[in-house]
């Protein structure tokens, strides 16, 4: 495999997520200031917003309306033309935990993950639900039963949502039904079976892979952040490694496919993920390096 050169687009933030190319810019949220940046390919930052429940999946309304998954109060946040926020849904009826990643198809349904447990206070580990949520604001579960359900990803046709399970060695892919529904779950891509375990320690040791972040591309593999092995990985469907970078003492925690031809690779790299490190230490960067097949499908 090939080596790719990284550089640092930007650096000194807390803890990057939700990474998107849009508009010309690479928009992410840093969790531990509570807020939404957008940078160019030069360096230059802008701060969107702030979010004080912290901020993490990015998303947009087919209007150009922004949307940004609140985390701890467990809402969506809409982000108007004047840059005022305002309550676009409440989920926190329909989760277990913070709201973390999301995906934003072309009607402008969220399909929102969640924790479902208490991760920085070490809960036992409990599988989840995906809420989605409707340009009304209206909310419903589509899918239970996932092990941290984070990066998600919609096909160009928009027929295929594939969703990174970070806890549970695999990730799922769901048809999307005509109504917005999600069909029954099956493996997009299965690392193996893990131990009977609400330890997160033990399910960690036995995984080979946390499926965090990520982006698709147009020949359908996977970049996917590795959240405990300090890598991305481009993975064909079905889980065979195509291509590894490794990324040395920082590990990789979002993704995305951008710059004007789409073959830019940006990567939210920091230490660790636990909370308490993140905010004490404003580590976070983002990384970039140039690779072979563009991006597709969404986000």
């Amino acid at each position: 495999m090939q080596k790719r050169e990284l550089s640092v687009l930007a650096s000194g933030y807390t803890y990057l997520e939700g990474l998107r190319w849009h508009e010309g810019r690479l928009w992410a949220s840093d969790f531990y200031t509570g807020q939404v940046i957008a940078v160019d390919l030069d360096g230059r930052v802008e701060r969107i917003c702030e979010v004080p429940q912290q901020p993490s999946g990015l998303g947009w309304l087919p209007d150009g309306r922004l949307l940004i998954a609140s985390m701890k109060d467990r809402k969506l946040l809409r982000r108007e033309a004047d840059g005022s926020l305002v309550e676009h849904a409440d989920l926190s009826a329909l989760t277990g935990g913070h709201i973390n990643d999301m995906v934003v198809d072309a009607q402008g349904r969220a399909y929102v993950g969640n924790f479902g447990f208490d991760l920085m206070n070490g809960a036992p580990v409990r599988n989840t639900t995906i809420v989605r949520a409707d340009p009304d604001g209206s909310c419903r579960v589509v899918a239970d039963g996932l092990c941290f359900p984070n990066g998600s990803f919609i096909t160009p046709d928009g027929a295929v949502m594939i969703v990174n399970e970070t806890f549970g060695n695999r990730i799922s892919e769901f048809d999307i039904l005509p109504d917005g529904g999600l069909g029954p779950r099956r493996d997009w891509a299965d690392f193996g079976p893990l131990p009977a375990s609400d330890d997160l320690g033990v399910l960690i040791a036995a995984s080979a892979i946390g499926p965090d972040g990520g982006a698709l591309d147009a020949e359908g593999a996977l970049w996917v952040a590795d959240a405990i092995g300090k890598r991305i990985v481009r993975l064909a469907r079905g889980g065979r490694i195509l291509e590894q970078i490794d990324t040395g003492e920082f590990g990789i925690f979002a993704a995305a496919l951008g710059g004007p031809d789409g073959r830019s690779l940006f990567m939210a790299a920091a230490p660790d993920f636990i909370e308490a490190n993140r905010r004490a230490r404003p580590e976070g960067r983002i990384l970039v390096t140039r690779v072979d097949v563009p991006h597709a499908g969404r986000p």
